[in-house]
């Protein structure tokens, strides 16, 4: 049996949803990012359930709002980083074919190592700050940050030195 707080909030979830999808994924072109982000919206609002008197609806507009700048500066920051990469391994590559061979050493690392190289480089956090994402000491995600680069370094093709070096491997 739920309480009258669980209650209100399954109530408000089922009436507000689809508007707050619908307000999502018109500024969205994957459907599945949609869902997710407004899945988000609820998430936070549970969260901030007992601490707010009321959760109205322009407060999830709000909250959607912010969650959607999140992920449009995330995006950005992600293919600001793959340019960069792109950048130092077309050396002579006339073709663009360096492009894929940073996703292709990327998509064949392990996801723990490729998830921290992209906290550091992607979202350009400080070990300190890779630290408290993945809770744990600085001096483990140093160790962490250093073998992921070491496999990054690994799974590079003879003469891709210059990736090597901007990701300080």
């Amino acid at each position: 049996m739920l309480s009258e707080g669980e209650s209100a909030f399954v109530a408000l979830h089922r009436d507000t949803y689809p508007r707050i999808f619908r307000f999502v994924r018109r500024r969205v072109d994957d459907p599945q990012v949609a869902e997710e982000l407004a899945a988000d919206v609820f998430r936070v609002a549970w969260q901030k359930w007992d601490e707010a008197s009321s959760v109205d609806v322009a407060w999830l507009f709000t909250v959607a709002r912010n969650l959607l700048g999140n992920a449009y500066r995330s995006h950005r920051r992600q293919v600001a980083l793959h340019e960069r990469l792109r950048e130092s391994v077309v050396t002579g590559d006339v073709a663009g074919n360096g492009y894929s061979l940073v996703d292709e050493v990327l998509d064949s690392l392990r996801e723990k190592d490729r998830d921290i190289l992209q906290l550091a480089y992607w979202d350009q956090l400080t070990v300190l700050e890779i630290a408290a994402v993945l809770q744990c000491r600085e001096s483990a995600a140093k160790v962490r940050l250093h073998r992921a680069r070491e496999a990054f370094r690994k799974l590079l093709p003879t003469g891709s030195g210059a990736v090597a070096q901007k990701l300080g491997a």
